[in-house]
């Protein structure tokens, strides 16, 4: 199982989104994930509209620099698979996903082969795309509503996973966590969440 951090590896919520917060994450070891929106004609990482001042895409991938670490991108407007594309590769980096796009807009994605995870969650409960999709975005809203055996069923299907962590909608962690502990060795599963070096030791501590 990978861990990424959530908008940055964050201290304190002013620090989301912010280069403080990428440079911990990506330094410690950790991918992330982030908002990616379009102001003027650039890519910006913003979680809510842009006002211009944010760090663009290309900052972000610079503070990455030759670290190939996942980075899942949070679709946030239409229209942006072609740009967003074209800043990766001309970055050089390849260990990245998107989500989170209006369905329309996801075929875009599904046809320029950029790697595409639907999402899944207790108001979502059947996934666009299942089929065309590399993986799935699976978030809880209010308390888990999957088990153990509709994520095995998940994992069965080859797709890669994403789940939110809890405390992402206000809740305890733990009990997602205990929930994961069965699929820790996954190579097809990660976790984002708001405590990466809390997640880190809690699993790797079950297997020393």
């Amino acid at each position: 199982m990978q861990i990424i951090s959530h908008r940055g590896y964050w201290l304190e919520k002013p620090e989301r989104n912010l280069k403080v917060a990428f440079q911990r994450s990506f330094d410690l070891g950790f991918g992330t994930e982030t908002d990616v929106r379009d102001v003027a004609g650039r890519l910006v990482i913003s979680h809510d509209m842009p006002d211009g001042s944010e760090m663009s895409l290309d900052e972000l991938l610079t503070i990455m620099a030759g670290r190939n670490l996942p980075l899942a991108m949070n679709i946030k407007a239409d229209g942006l698979c072609a740009p967003l594309k074209a800043t990766f590769e001309a970055h050089g980096h390849s260990n990245w996903f998107v989500f989170d796009m209006a369905v329309p807009d996801m075929r875009a994605y599904l046809a320029s082969g950029v790697r595409t995870y639907t999402r899944q969650s207790d108001v979502e409960p059947v996934p666009a795309w299942l089929d065309e999709a590399d993986g799935v975005w699976l978030d809880s809203f209010a308390a888990e509503w999957y088990s153990p055996a509709q994520l095995a069923d998940l994992l069965g299907l080859g797709k890669q996973v994403c789940v939110v962590s809890s405390e992402l909608h206000g809740r305890d962690h733990l009990p997602l966590w205990r929930l994961l502990e069965a699929f820790q060795g996954s190579a097809n599963l990660t976790l984002c969440t708001d405590l990466p070096e809390t997640a880190h030791s809690y699993f790797k501590g079950l297997t020393s």
